[in-house]
């Protein structure tokens, strides 16, 4: 008597059906959805800019450790007293930049979904924000101008001589500028400091940092005392010694004459942007690709 086949059949899956499903291509054992170009790209580029964090970081914290050593108190009871802190700024902002380069760096390398979803998540946050805020400068200039020149521009100069990296920064941008004093009044600024105010009895009354001073020639020595006193003279006179221009619009002056280049250098920030986010988005759906075909596999 001939054996029986009980096995059990699909009706509904005839034999041409059961061919095509034994033919189905076999995918190698070695194969990957991940590109290693992709992967690697997004760990250089993170390692550096985590590289980059540490040093931030590590200047900010020598910078406050050093003042603590001289004696200068910490005091950061207002957000001014955070602008205007450079050592702690550094800190916040190298800090920022560790941790989000790290998870770039460790989702990257490891291929873990959480950390490069954390990653492009604040890339993206940090791209809308710099977006609505130029946007914003677009819509309001007048309105940003007005809030730099009065609600910054007083605190900055009232702050000049609180923290000595504050003040070596307006040096250097009144030097490099070529300008004094921040808003449209120019040098006028500093009478709102308590120090360069002429009811002040200290020896800069009636002055402005040496910093304003017009730039000497090369072979002639920086004269710290020139803006000595520069506020009671007459305004031609006052031109001779220092600039009177304010810092704010004179930049805006230059941005307005060199706005193709600020223009395409702004561009391609925002587009080196949207690069990297398409790396990580890349990136995490070649992972989840590979996920899935682990689970069929």
């Amino acid at each position: 008597m001939p054996s029986r086949d009980y096995r059990y059949r699909d009706p509904a899956v005839g034999p041409e059906h059961r061919g095509r499903t034994s033919r189905r291509p076999r995918i190698p054992s070695n194969f990957t959805y991940i590109s290693s170009c992709v992967k690697y790209t997004m760990f250089l580029f993170n390692f550096l800019f985590w590289m980059c964090g540490l040093l931030l970081v590590a200047v900010g914290v020598y910078a406050t450790l050093d003042k603590w050593t001289n004696g200068e108190a910490l005091s950061l009871q207002t957000i001014y007293d955070v602008l205007f802190n450079l050592a702690f700024l550094l800190i916040i902002i190298g800090g920022i930049v560790c941790i989000v380069s790290f998870a770039g760096c460790i989702g990257s390398l490891r291929e873990n979904l959480f950390f490069l979803k954390f990653y492009s998540f604040c890339l993206l946050i940090f791209f809308l924000l710099e977006m609505t805020l130029m946007a914003l400068a677009f819509i309001y200039p007048h309105k940003l101008t007005e809030f730099l020149e009065k609600e910054l521009s007083e605190k900055l100069i009232a702050s000049y001589r609180d923290d000595l990296d504050f003040q070596n920064l307006i040096d250097l941008v009144q030097q490099d500028f070529e300008c004094c004093g921040l808003s449209t009044e120019g040098y006028k600024d500093w009478r709102k400091n308590e120090y360069f105010n002429c009811s002040s009895k200290a020896v800069e009354r009636c002055g402005v940092p040496y910093s304003c001073c017009r730039k000497p020639p090369e072979e002639a020595l920086i004269n710290f005392m020139c803006g000595f006193e520069v506020q009671e003279l007459q305004l031609d006179e006052v031109a001779k010694r220092i600039n009177i221009e304010g810092c704010i619009p004179t930049i805006q002056s230059m941005i307005e004459r060199n706005l193709y280049p600020v223009g395409g250098a702004a561009i391609g920030i925002a587009l080196s942007q949207l690069f990297v986010i398409w790396l990580s988005r890349t990136l995490e759906g070649q992972i989840e690709s590979q996920k899935a075909l682990w689970n069929i596999q």
